[in-house]
Order: structure tokens, then C-alpha cells, then sequence
């Protein structure tokens, strides 16, 4: 193949990845492995929960970065249409002080999207 055709070929390969890029990052495909249904507009695991845990000065921090881990780790195996915190389903806190002074905290939800 001439300098040209895999200069076209190669430009044929990121004009199809750009194009197709975006919906595979939405959603990875794993999250089909588990029973799924539908509540209130969403479409939630059933019974798979994803875990998160974080530490801060404050509870509020603590939250937010135990809120983060969740993110993080359910973006990573299933997509970002999976990872919004906001629309999980039976979401569950828990934190406690630590021996410092700050706080330590633990989340559980259902992802949903």
C-alpha cells in the first residue's frame, strides 16, 4: 500500500472512532450482566450494589469523596450513563470520627440511569 492509501485508511480509522467513541463511553455493556428494571423513569440494577468510601476534615468532605470513589469506580465499569450518584437508587450512608479528628464515610447504591 502507497504512502497515500494508508494516509486515507488511517483517516478512515479516527474519522470512525471519533464517530463512535462517544457511545461507547456512555455505556460499557457490562452493566447487561445483571438483572435490571425499571423505577421511576430509570432503569436500575436490581439487586447489585456499587460501593464507595471516602475520608475529609469535614463530614461533608468525607461525603463528597466517598460520593467520588462511587463515581469513579462505576464510570470505570459500566460508563458514565451508569455513574450519576444522583440518580442511584437505595442509597446508604454511613461515617464516623476519626481517631484525628475527621471523618471517615461509606456509601452504597444501586446504579441507575
Amino acid at each position: 500500500m502507497s504512502a497515500r492509501g494508508i494516509v486515507k485508511a488511517l483517516a478512515a480509522v479516527a474519522a470512525l472512532c471519533a464517530v463512535s467513541a462517544p457511545a461507547l463511553a456512555d455505556d460499557t455493556g457490562f452493566a447487561y450482566t445483571h438483572d435490571l428494571r425499571k423505577e421511576g423513569g430509570r432503569t436500575c440494577f436490581t439487586d447489585h450494589y456499587h460501593y464507595g468510601s471516602g475520608s475529609g476534615a469535614t463530614k461533608a468532605a468525607a461525603q463528597k469523596d466517598a460520593v467520588g470513589s462511587w463515581i469513579s469506580f462505576t464510570d470505570f465499569e459500566y460508563g458514565s450513563d451508569w455513574a450519576r450518584f444522583s440518580r442511584a437508587a437505595s442509597k446508604g450512608l454511613s461515617c464516623s470520627r476519626t481517631g484525628s479528628g475527621g471523618y471517615d464515610c461509606q456509601i452504597e447504591a444501586r446504579p441507575c440511569k
